[in-house]
């Protein structure tokens, strides 16, 4: 059983050793819980390293900032040793030397009590009211939370924080990430069906029982799947069981999958009306942006339970996460000037503010060049606006829809999978029909650029 405060651990050791920038994202990425048993040819992607190559540079630095002739390093993780096995040897000494409770974890029949109050992550900065009217919402009966922002955007740590708080109020949780998922499960519904299942069961301590619920021949997938949450899961579990389901977007690949998958999950929130063993499910969905495919609207899980909106982050949220990079600008006017022309050009994304500071810390660069060339070839945003580049130029018809919107200081009327589409990536925000650039940042680069 995955002890729960795992990702919360490895935050702290990132701290600890001082990782900062890329070798932080990059090593609470590979040594991810979910991605353990990932080769490193999926793993760098999930870390969305410029190529594989510039990855593995990336985690020779990682393994250097761990080695045995470091303060608190790795014993055994010698510097001059080459060749595979230096993820297992560090993932076996945090879990098993730094990290005793795993096997307390492991060993106990009974989940360790929950803490006395939530704890958010270090790098989480809150945007009232919405972490307070989600964490209320997530203790109804049968509750269902749609968050819904472009890529980076903290959907997965608002997820995160909401589960938290669940379980600190005596619900059980399930983190699935479906971008966690190998293609090969996406092949029928029942194959994904039955991965669906069987994970959340492994993240509940319970032995998958597949069989003895499931009979796709003669009762059809959905059926099977819906005998096994609510005979075996549902009963097998004394409290409410919140399952949060991250990168729901995955499925909008597979359109025969998410048109009978996304209206069941409607389908059992709405069960808790009828039966009262489903009151006991609470989903918290996560997505870049709305399913383009047909779905009734008496079936879509988009349109009920309470949707979250994530809006980019104020001046006080970004001189919060500054102070997390040891800037404390809360008394300095120049300074917080800068935040807020920061904030402005890339309109709160905290992603790209991130990015920013770590710039700032790692390459010391002065903040008005900063400003200056973000938008440039050579500036700091050059491989994140490359690589919305290169996608765009995949889609001849995404590109000429870009090159429409940046050349209009309004806004223009897009073909709507069109206008989705450079919404779930970010590039563009929706104003009833009308698409604009999404930040100045992008309204630049693609202006020059396309």
């Amino acid at each position: 059983m995955k002890p729960k405060d795992w990702d919360q651990f490895l935050k702290e050791v990132a701290i600890d050793q001082n990782l900062r920038g890329r070798l932080r994202e990059i090593f609470l990425v590979r040594f991810a819980y979910e991605n353990w048993r990932k080769p490193d040819t999926e793993v760098w992607e999930l870390a969305e390293a410029a190529s594989h190559e510039t990855y593995k540079k990336q985690m020779t630095e990682l393994y250097s900032s761990f080695s045995n002739d470091k303060p608190n390093g790795c014993p055994e993780l010698d510097p001059s040793s080459k060749g595979p096995g230096k993820f297992q040897i560090l993932r076996e000494w945090l879990k098993d030397i730094k990290y005793p409770e795993w096997k307390q974890a492991s060993d106990d029949d009974d989940p360790p009590p929950p803490p006395p109050a939530p704890a958010n992550p270090p790098l989480y900065v809150q945007r009232p009211p919405i972490e307070i009217d989600c964490c209320q919402e997530i203790l109804k009966p049968g509750a269902l939370i749609r968050i819904k922002a472009p890529e980076k955007m903290g959907k997965t740590s608002l997820l995160k924080v909401i589960l938290d708080y669940a379980e600190t109020s005596n619900c059980r949780k399930v983190y699935l990430n479906l971008r966690a998922a190998e293609g090969a499960m996406f092949t029928t519904l029942d194959k994904f069906l039955r991965w669906f299942c069987a994970n959340i069961s492994r993240e509940l301590g319970l032995k998958p029982q597949l069989d003895d619920y499931w009979d796709e021949e003669l009762f059809g997938s959905l059926v099977s799947c819906k005998t096994y949450f609510q005979s075996y899961l549902l009963e097998q579990i004394d409290r409410p069981l919140v399952l949060g389901l991250d990168n729901v977007d995955r499925l909008f690949e597979y359109v025969d999958i998410a048109k009978d998958f996304l209206p069941m999950l409607r389908y059992w929130h709405e069960e808790a009306n009828n039966l009262e063993i489903w009151q006991n499910l609470r989903l918290v969905i996560a997505n870049s942006t709305e399913v383009y495919i047909k779905l009734d609207a008496n079936q879509s899980p988009f349109n009920v339970g309470r949707q979250v909106k994530l809006p980019g982050f104020n001046l006080e949220q970004v001189l919060t996460l500054a102070k997390y990079y040891q800037f404390d600008w809360s008394k300095d006017q120049e300074k917080q000037q800068f935040a807020e022309n920061l904030r402005k050009i890339v309109r709160g994304h905290p992603y790209l503010i991130c990015l920013a500071f770590d710039a700032l810390v790692d390459r010391d660069i002065p903040q008005d060049k900063l400003l200056e060339e973000a938008s440039t070839q050579g500036g700091i945003y050059a491989a994140h606006l490359r690589r919305h580049w290169n996608n765009l130029q995949s889609s001849p018809e995404l590109t000429e829809a870009m090159k429409e919107v940046v050349k209009s200081d309004t806004g223009v009327q897009l073909e709507p999978s069109l206008a989705y589409k450079l919404e779930s990536m970010g590039l563009v925000n929706l104003v009833g029909d009308e698409a604009q650039s999404s930040c100045e940042l992008y309204h630049r680069y693609f202006l020059d650029n396309l």
